[in-house]
């Protein structure tokens, strides 16, 4: 049975926010169900009509899909397979045998913060952003496991989103922990670190074809492991965006893209600008065309580029910039209105 979180298109257009880039371990059925993984909940999630959230957590219980199952039998209808549940896999994280799963989901989508009024205020102050908003709406920054989250990213460096998210159901299948088996579909747990510091790690994800960044996953891992004490990346957003980004470079394979999308999507620092390729295209064609004769991206143009979206979008620059790369996406640029139902 679906549960509700009172939401609406303009707050959370879940299509755009689950496929742009932030999360890797989400995939969209042909019933436009969502199915993906948090804090090791298996969920699907879809929105209704109005725009509400509409959830089910699948592994929680047997409880629940027996008694879908006995529903189905009930009305004669093809009585759907039940989902197996992996009762031993790791559940770090999470209490399944609480309530709490609209908290969760609410942390996930960081629901509390009002989005329409910062749509407001961006377009108030960007007569561009204001054109991109009318079309894009309900873009919001998923908070997420930085674990998870840096480990994804160090998989983004030169790299797209189709192979990103396969790498990173590699990462977990190989070295995660079951936790739902439904049809022909697996969900698992992200990896822990200490699985991924292990020494045979970089030569099995060479050969699942993560090229060069499978040193800088094994070597981060270890790293994590071996030199920072424990909680140390969870600890990062209790400090500023400057203290956690300078921390964060220290690590293999984090240059300051990565650093600033592990700090914006997991560590709470919303001026935190990734400057990427869609950034930079965007950035030279609307808001700084002086740029244009610049032959790389330096540190220093770098830095500017984040200075100016934060002078110009105030400190929560970071979710402003996120609807201007989504817009930048070819996946959305066909679509003429993102912004759900009216």
């Amino acid at each position: 049975m679906w549960k509700t979180l009172s939401c609406s298109f303009s707050e959370l257009n879940l299509d755009v926010t689950l496929a742009a880039g932030q999360s890797f371990r989400w995939s969209k059925s042909n019933k436009d169900e969502w199915f993906g993984v948090i804090s090791n909940l298996v969920c699907s999630l879809k929105q209704d009509a109005k725009g509400n959230l509409l959830y089910k957590i699948l592994n929680t219980a047997s409880q629940e899909s027996d008694e879908s199952y006995e529903e189905s039998k009930s009305t004669k209808k093809r009585p759907r397979k039940r989902p197996k549940i992996v009762k031993n896999a790791t559940t770090q994280n999470c209490n399944f045998s609480s309530t709490n799963h609209k908290e969760i989901l609410n942390d996930y989508f960081n629901l509390n913060f009002n989005l329409e009024d910062h749509y407001t205020l961006w377009s108030k102050a960007d007569e561009n952003f204001m054109s991109v908003a009318k079309i894009h709406k309900g873009i919001r920054i998923l908070r997420q496991d930085p674990v998870e989250n840096l480990f994804s990213f160090i998989c983004s460096a030169n790299n797209n989103i189709p192979r990103i998210t396969s790498m990173v159901g590699k990462l977990c299948s190989n070295y995660g922990e079951k936790l739902l088996q439904m049809d022909d579909q697996t969900f698992y747990t992200f990896p822990t670190i200490d699985r991924l510091a292990a020494d045979d790690v970089e030569s099995k994800l060479r050969t699942l074809g993560f090229g060069y960044r499978a040193k800088y996953i094994n070597q981060t891992a270890k790293i994590l492991l071996e030199e920072k004490p424990s909680g140390w990346l969870e600890n990062l957003r209790n400090v500023s965006y400057k203290e956690a980004h300078k921390e964060l470079l220290t690590l293999s394979g984090v240059g300051a893209k990565v650093a600033d999308c592990i700090c914006l999507m997991s560590l709470d620092k919303y001026d935190a600008i990734p400057v990427d390729t869609h950034i930079w295209q965007v950035t030279l064609k609307d808001y700084m065309p002086h740029l244009k004769n610049s032959k790389t991206l330096t540190n220093k143009i770098y830095q500017e580029i984040g200075d100016f979206y934060r002078e110009r979008f105030g400190k929560y620059a970071g979710w402003a910039n996120t609807v201007l790369f989504a817009s930048d996406l070819k996946m959305f640029k066909t679509n003429k209105d993102l912004s759900g139902p009216s």
